[in-house]
């Protein structure tokens, strides 16, 4: 297998880890406070990282790597986690998906000014083409606007695009899993402040629902997807894997179909084949 399939396939594992992160945040924000969500959710990720840097005894990153990962943290352990679930306060589920779907483009844009990569002029068309298709689906099912809610996921998608562009920098070096460890790790001390001086009085009132997704996004969105998702974007390019994330709505789509038995459209099986046709351009006009 080459690099860039390998890179692919890690990025697409990635992207299906992470379509659930949104929901699993939605539902976690309706007993838990944002704040305590954010920094818990880093906090178990960071020590579950810093058991798997004890035991493999991974090499500490140099002096000059220790910038990049505190952007690799302020982006994607902080700034994107806290934002988004401050704005799911304000907006539902659905309605951030308009925004998701900006994502690629951001990370693209940040590849170019981070990491050097220079795609062909038709690969920026493929790629807003994509995105487009992606909020014009989310805003055709309707959703709560906000003009908080919004904000706050505009400065989400552009904090996490440095981040994911960043950390694949350093993954070509230390390693897609390594990176977000030591970012985990970097962020644990603030973030486990953070987390115990919003600790709720009681958890009594905390359902089953909020546990599964705290447990979720703590695990999954914050440390294994990542792992993927790194050394996907390191081995096939920023800005061609990014766009995997295009798909990610609509695997979310598909999640909530099978578990929960809700209807598939056809337009949302329309809108994916286009999708996969713009993301398929995307990868070959990438290089």
């Amino acid at each position: 297998m080459d690099r860039t399939t390998d890179g692919w396939i890690s990025g697409f594992t990635g992207m299906v880890i992470f379509s659930g992160s949104l929901p699993a945040t939605r539902v976690a924000v309706a007993d838990f406070d944002p704040v305590f969500l954010t920094g818990m959710r880093a906090t178990i990720a960071g020590l579950l990282a810093l058991a798997l840097i004890g035991l493999l005894r991974v090499d500490r990153p140099r002096a000059s790597d220790l910038v990049p990962l505190a952007i690799v943290s302020i982006g994607v352990v902080v700034g994107f986690p806290l934002l988004t679930a401050l704005a799911l306060q304000h907006v539902g589920a659905a309605h951030s998906v308009v925004f998701i779907g900006l994502l690629p483009l951001a990370t693209a844009a940040f590849g170019v000014m981070r990491a050097g990569e220079r795609p062909r002029p038709i690969f920026w068309l493929f790629s807003g083409l994509g995105s487009a298709l992606v909020a014009g689906f989310a805003l055709s099912q309707g959703g709560r606007a906000s003009l908080v809610g919004d904000g706050l996921m505009i400065a989400a998608v552009l904090v996490c695009g440095l981040g994911y562009a960043e950390g694949a920098k350093l993954a070509r070096r230390l390693g897609g899993w390594q990176v977000i460890c030591w970012a985990l790790a970097l962020s644990l001390p603030v973030m486990a402040v953070l987390a115990a001086l919003t600790w709720p009085p009681s958890f009594a009132a905390v359902s089953g629902a909020a546990w599964i997704g705290l447990g979720y996004v703590s695990l999954f969105s914050m440390l294994i997807g990542f792992v993927f998702w790194y050394r996907g974007l390191a081995l096939g390019g920023i800005g061609a894997v990014g766009q995997l994330q295009l798909l990610q709505p609509f695997f979310g789509l598909a999640l909530a179909a099978t578990l929960l038995g809700e209807p598939v459209s056809l337009a949302m099986v329309a809108v994916t084949v286009a999708i996969v046709a713009c993301v398929a351009g995307a990868k070959r006009s990438a290089g």
